[in-house]
């Protein structure tokens, strides 16, 4: 398996690098084994929530603790499948849920990574529920979690040549997203070769490192939780994943996202180079 290890600096370029967290085996338990979670992030998946359960790998699940579904309050019947899948497999350590109002696919990854920090889950994979995202790939998501050479671990379809167009991404999708990852790694000091993948773990250590919760509610924050990651001196390490573009409804204002995205990441330069206040990358707990 090709690995890309993104090594950065503490506090942004200029200071000296640090080590990853280290190894997360059995750090909130004692125990020798890290505890998992699984959060996977659902609007609108009805059709597709019971396939993406069931392609997680069978001789991984007694390595997961919890595998949580959070319905985004969606109007069809995602949670009703969600449950219906529950009842008929036991062999999953499963928990549906439905938030009662929709808090965005930002707020819906805040409120899942919360849960994960107050269940003292050692590792947290985001997995999406309308199946863009391989749970076969799931192993490999939080190998360097588990050895200890990441505090995150992204899975990058722009790593093979050719692979995220032959897997289906329209061309003005994949221009849009080499451009912006382009911009973003030009003004973060970064060298990410996909800064727009949804397929991420994290370890919960560097998680409560970072201040997630004053992120965006919408798609931007995966750029932010990017950059807060950076700037508190976390590695990142890509994995590369397949490419699947199926009949699921997109969701995203694509002008609005470049927009909001690149905004940022300007607006954190400019902070850098001290202009303007802070983004959001420094925390009360003392960044």
């Amino acid at each position: 398996m090709l690995f890309r290890l993104l090594r950065v600096r503490k506090g942004g370029p200029g200071r000296s690098p640090r080590l990853a967290s280290g190894s997360v085996e059995g750090q909130a338990s004692g125990s020798g084994a890290p505890r998992i979670g699984v959060l996977v992030v659902a609007y609108n998946a009805e059709t597709t929530i019971a396939q993406v359960l069931d392609r997680i790998p069978r001789d991984f699940v007694p390595r997961i603790e919890s595998v949580l579904v959070a319905d985004d309050a969606s109007s069809d019947g995602t949670f009703e499948a969600g449950i219906a899948y529950q009842q008929q497999n036991s062999h999953l350590p499963l928990i549906v849920i439905k938030r009662p109002e929709n808090l965005g696919y930002g707020g819906n990854q805040k409120a899942g990574y919360q849960w994960a920090v107050e269940h003292g889950l050692d590792i947290v994979v985001l997995l999406h529920g309308d199946g863009q995202y391989a749970p076969e790939y799931l192993p490999q998501m939080v190998e360097p979690l588990v050895d200890g050479r990441a505090d995150a671990v992204f899975g990058s379809r722009m790593i093979i040549r050719g692979g995220a167009r032959g897997g289906g991404m329209p061309l003005y999708k994949f221009v849009g997203n080499k451009i912006l990852t382009f911009t973003e790694n030009l003004l973060v000091g970064a060298r990410l070769s996909e800064w727009h993948s949804g397929y991420r773990a994290y370890s919960v250590a560097a998680l409560r490192d970072i201040p997630f919760e004053r992120n965006s509610d919408d798609y931007d924050f995966d750029t932010q939780i990017i950059v807060q990651m950076l700037h508190a001196g976390k590695h990142i390490e890509e994995i590369p994943i397949p490419t699947f573009y199926g009949d699921e409804i997109s969701y995203v204002n694509g002008t609005r996202y470049a927009k909001d995205i690149t905004r940022y990441v300007l607006r954190y330069r400019l902070w850098r180079w001290g202009v303007g206040k802070d983004p959001g990358v420094e925390t009360a707990r003392g960044g």
